[in-house]
């Protein structure tokens, strides 16, 4: 097996380091295909969906899809006959959303990052509406190995090298490219994702020459936005518990699966509070958190559709305070 590394010296150019990952790729890309040929000869180039055309129709390429859509713009929830007509009838935008596994005080589940993306991914890609979501990237960068330093000294953080994490984005980003979406734009929720996400998106746009399109949109992880537009419907937080935790975040994961937030257990030990905001009433949290994720997704599809004109990332954002 070929070894994937992108780390830099200063002297190093953006694309010439990602062109290295691309072209390991292309080793992996060759050994794929040969796994896949057929016996006693070439594979049929009708053949689609792990089979041979020749074998069974529903192998080929321009099989009409025996089923109707499903309701979802999740990709791993499609077949390869749901994705192929998606794309045919102009869903060629895909976002990549980085979340992570990381320690987030005693109520949050580790997955903190990965519920709240589930809520806003298909929100965003619904309201944009030529848009899919690929699987939520669920391993990112929390810390070193030894000795343990960041969110990984905390039991049941998983982390991952920045290379192997740049190295992932830009594999995933070549093979929706392969497939034809035309808009690929990489979101993250956790601080420690946005410096790869920018990395691989500006040298695939280098290389690629914005053909498709790869942005790294900024502008989705704005935490300190968030809670301030929510001060004006009355989410206001109080002293802080010095947790790693807030009010905006509890909720958005709410949205997605009260579990996530050791919802009811709460409740019940009389715990359901987070930074003086309490998180007791079950319908007042649904409207506070709809009003959470409408915010975060009206902002992340305008700055979408500007870095889609821009073909690549737009400038960064002025710094603000960082979010959970």
């Amino acid at each position: 097996m070929p070894h994937l590394s992108i780390t830099r010296s200063p002297r190093t150019s953006l694309a010439t380091s990602v062109a290295a990952v691309l072209a390991s790729a292309a080793v992996f890309a060759t050994m794929a295909s040969t796994a896949y040929a057929q016996p006693g000869g070439a594979r049929d180039p009708r053949s689609r969906g792990g089979g041979n055309c020749a074998q069974n129709p529903y192998n080929c390429v321009d099989t009409p899809n025996p089923l109707p859509a499903p309701n979802t713009v999740w990709l791993e929830e499609m077949t390869w006959m749901d994705i192929r007509d998606a794309l045919k009838a102009g869903k060629t935008t895909v976002i990549i959303a980085t979340g992570g596994m990381e320690p987030n005080g005693p109520w949050l589940a580790t997955g903190k990052h990965n519920y709240v993306l589930h809520a806003n991914c298909e929100a965003i890609a619904r309201k944009l509406g030529n848009a899919l979501c690929a699987p939520i990237v669920k391993f990112v960068p929390e810390g070193g190995f030894e000795p343990p330093t960041g969110h990984m000294v905390s039991p049941g953080t998983m982390t991952v090298r920045e290379a192997t994490f740049r190295g992932l984005l830009t594999d995933l980003v070549h093979s929706l490219k392969v497939h034809g979406f035309t808009n690929i734009i990489l979101i993250g929720d956790s601080g420690g994702n946005q410096g790869g996400q920018r990395f691989v998106a500006d040298s695939l746009t280098q290389i690629w020459q914005g053909s498709p399109v790869v942005a790294h949109v900024q502008e989705y992880y704005d935490y300190a936005g968030v809670t301030e537009y929510m001060k004006s419907h009355g989410l206001v937080e109080g002293a802080s518990d010095n947790l790693h935790d807030d009010a905006i975040i509890t909720l958005n994961m709410f949205l997605d699966d009260p579990k996530s937030v050791r919802f009811d257990e709460r409740v019940k030990a009389g715990k359901a509070t987070i930074n003086g905001v309490s998180i007791a009433d079950r319908k007042k949290n649904t409207e506070l958190a709809r009003r959470i994720v409408e915010f975060r997704t009206g902002v992340t599809v305008d700055a979408i559709n500007k870095a889609i004109a821009n073909k690549g990332t737009l400038p960064a954002p002025p710094r603000r305070q960082p979010g959970s």
